[in-house]
């Protein structure tokens, strides 16, 4: 039965999702442990399917402040990715690759900017390039749009996305540690119903 909404997915569909969302999270890793030149180790991810509240809930309520950062998905795959990063995440990279401390997480400067706007690119890219690899699909991604902002607030751009398609997204959650300091991210990986059908049926998932 084609898929019409996120919710209809089934367990082994999920277990695929989940399969994709371990390899891209270890892939983050790898490049995180590169871009900030020490090891970097992840827990086994968390992947579900959430409304827009629960994410809104998940991850401390919706006025909660975190780093979001925007991406599209294009060619074989449409849709959109986003990162919510906390200030545990942002203070630490940000300290460690440019030997400063975050003054003030609501305004982050220009070299700020472009610190999280770079490692969205990087994490960003290492789940595309899982997605690619295990489906032969071909996805590119845009330049992130950054922004700091209360959760619902930051939220409102998918849910507007997709009023008409569904409520319901891929919500994933890894925890970082980094020099015995746990650092968490979260992702949203929104692929359209008909990419995410695409997707399914190249993994070999009758649909």
């Amino acid at each position: 039965m084609p898929i019409k909404d996120y919710s209809d997915l089934n367990d082994m569909q999920m277990d695929v999702l989940r399969e994709i969302g371990n390899v891209g999270s270890g892939n983050a890793a790898t490049a995180l442990s590169t871009m900030l030149d020490k090891a970097v180790n992840i827990t086994v991810p968390k992947i579900k399917i959430l409304t827009f509240g629960e994410v809104a809930t998940a991850l401390g309520g919706p006025e909660n402040i975190v780093v979001g950062l925007l991406l599209q998905l294009s060619d074989d795959v449409g849709g959109i990715m986003m990162f919510l990063l906390e200030k545990d995440f942002a203070s630490s990279t940000i300290s460690t690759l440019t030997g400063m401390e975050m003054e003030d997480f609501a305004n982050l400067d220009e070299m700020g900017v472009s610190v999280m706007s770079e490692i969205g690119n990087i994490m960003a890219a290492s789940y595309v390039n899982a997605i690619s690899t295990m489906t032969g699909l071909t996805i590119n991604i845009s330049v992130p749009e950054i922004a700091v902002d209360m959760v619902g607030a930051l939220l409102s751009v998918p849910a507007i996305y997709f009023a008409n398609v569904s409520d319901k997204i891929i919500f994933i959650e890894n925890a970082f540690n980094c020099d015995g300091e746990s650092l968490s991210s979260h992702i949203l990986m929104i692929p359209d119903v008909e990419s995410l059908q695409k997707i399914l049926t190249m993994l070999g998932l009758d649909l």
